[in-house]
């Protein structure tokens, strides 16, 4: 029954000699600087709640902020309170961390080949929504914010705006050009 496709894993571990993730060392170590950068000076002054957390509906991704701020500084357990994801990406990042430093000396990578796409998406998805309903029911937690007369997530909203809007229009003067030169080659 070794050959019964049901029983194989969705992903496995390759070492190669190319990095088939090449932004990803980039992204964690950028990550980790930005935690760091937290754990020395402390959490952002700027509310950056959405409206339906001010209504009481906690997403998946609330406490995520504090939750890598208390990681950063040691604390797991109350990073874990917070949010699990949140110890999740900080123990994730630094493993892409040194992934990135022994690929880059040894000349190999150790890449995660996709092989069954499917079943990810649905282990995603009921993580998702068990993460979503563990952290609704821990809105006691998540609704203890910063300080009233801080800025609001809708000033920081407007402000990101313009530049979601540039970076979209970036982007799609990129493909247009690389599209031109694929046309022309």
């Amino acid at each position: 029954m070794s050959g019964d496709r049901r029983w194989r894993t969705p992903c496995r571990p390759a070492w190669e000699s190319r990095d088939r993730h090449r932004s990803l060392g980039r992204l964690a170590v950028a990550g980790l600087a930005a935690g760091g950068a937290m754990a020395v000076f402390g959490l952002p002054p700027v509310d950056l709640h959405g409206p339906l957390h001010h209504a009481g509906v906690m997403g998946p991704l609330c406490g995520g902020t504090r939750g890598v701020h208390a990681a950063l500084l040691g604390h797991f357990g109350q990073a874990w309170r917070y949010n699990p994801l949140s110890v999740v990406l900080v123990v994730g990042a630094a493993a892409v961390v040194v992934r990135e430093i022994v690929g880059r000396l040894g000349g190999r990578w150790l890449n995660l080949l996709v092989t069954r796409r499917r079943p990810l998406v649905v282990a995603g998805l009921v993580l998702l929504v068990a993460l979503t309903v563990r952290q609704q029911a821990h809105a006691d937690l998540l609704r203890i914010g910063p300080e009233p007369g801080t800025l609001g997530a809708p000033l920081l909203y407007a402000a990101a705006v313009p530049l979601v809007a540039v970076a979209l229009a970036a982007a799609l003067a990129v493909r247009r050009l690389a599209r031109g030169r694929a046309g022309h080659g």
